[in-house]
């Protein structure tokens, strides 16, 4: 009786299909892969915070020089809400790990573990860190109807008017208020903190004196001050600014809080899981990005240092959020101020 191979050649046929249709997947994911980023699909920059705020400056900026660096499209979307862009942070590792999803934050990255009590994600291991933008010098500026017109001045006033003092910052989190908690532990003299949803209103009423003073980035009061619609006082580097509008504003170190210092930064990040490849060629844009003239000048207008050492480097840049964690952990601890 002649043996029915029938069933083994039809077996035979679908592990073939089968293979067949594993190596073109392979290809097609190879293929994937290599052409990142893919011209037809645009890569999206989340901005935790609201639009015309000092994040968004930048991130819209870099989005500039990154869509050139990169030859995409690259969008920027403001997804605000919670302690210091929790919501757009959380957002971020919703989406597919694939690099067509990034993330600007600032400087909360480094303070989420200590200000959030229940922080949905762990800052040091969920996020793929793609390097650092820029380091944003800070200014100490009051409404317009101060009688003060110096820091000496200031200080007098602030003396004479304890417990009455209103010091605006971004919300819970925001570098504002970071930089008016050190102030305040500088000068040993406790403020009304009054927070707003982002700069853009908290400059409104400080403006219109509806709040006395507010310690903000360069890259929101450079503007104002230039137009004198608020008074500046001085700026939290150790060293004055090379920018015309600041040239002349003297660092509150040399004015007499000695070593006061605080810069705002800025990173570039991805959810966990991107692959490496495709990290590479965000970094490699990244650096790029960096460089470009357009953004410099943009940048350095703002009063803002681009990145030029080593941090611009994923591992580094990761380390240097973790030592940021230990640095700012004592200060919040110290403000007993949690959000959760």
């Amino acid at each position: 009786m002649k043996k029915d191979n029938s069933f083994a050649r039809m077996g035979l046929a679908w592990v073939g299909l089968a293979l067949t249709l594993a190596v073109g997947l392979g290809l097609s994911a190879g293929a994937a892969a290599a052409e990142y980023p893919n011209k037809d699909k645009p890569i999206t920059l989340i901005v935790p915070f609201a639009a015309g705020g000092p994040t968004d400056r930048v991130a819209r900026d870099l989005s500039e020089a990154l869509r050139k660096s990169m030859g995409a499209n690259v969008l920027v979307e403001n997804d605000a809400g919670g302690p210091g862009g929790l919501i757009g942070a959380s957002k971020l590792l919703r989406s597919t790990p694939d690099g067509y999803t990034l993330m600007v934050h600032h400087i909360a990255m480094g303070i989420f573990p200590s200000l959030v009590r229940n922080l949905p994600f762990k800052v040091e291991t969920d996020f793929e860190y793609l390097g650092m933008i820029n380091d944003v010098p800070m200014t100490l500026i009051g409404k317009p109807q101060l009688p003060a017109n110096t820091y000496k001045e200031l200080l007098a006033w602030v003396a004479a008017n304890k417990g009455h003092i209103n010091l605006a910052n971004a919300g819970l989190a925001s570098a504002s208020q970071l930089c008016g908690m050190l102030w305040q532990a500088s000068i040993q003299v406790d403020m009304t903190s009054v927070p707003y949803k982002g700069t853009a209103p908290a400059m409104t009423d400080l403006i219109g004196g509806q709040v006395d003073l507010m310690c903000d980035q360069t890259t929101s009061t450079t503007s104002q001050i230039e137009g004198k619609k608020v008074k500046a006082f001085g700026v939290t580097t150790l060293k004055r600014l090379n920018i015309p509008a600041l040239k002349d504003l003297a660092t509150l170190d040399e004015l007499g809080d000695k070593g006061f210092q605080v810069t705002i930064w800025h990173g570039l990040y991805g959810p966990k899981g991107m692959p490496a490849d495709v990290i590479a060629k965000i970094n490699a844009g990244l650096k790029a990005a960096l460089k470009d003239p357009e953004f410099l000048k943009k940048q350095e207008d703002l009063g803002a240092v681009v990145i030029s050492d080593k941090r611009s480097d994923p591992a580094e840049h990761k380390k240097f959020v973790a030592s940021e964690i230990a640095r700012w952990s004592p200060v919040i601890k110290a403000a007993n101020v949690y959000a959760d």
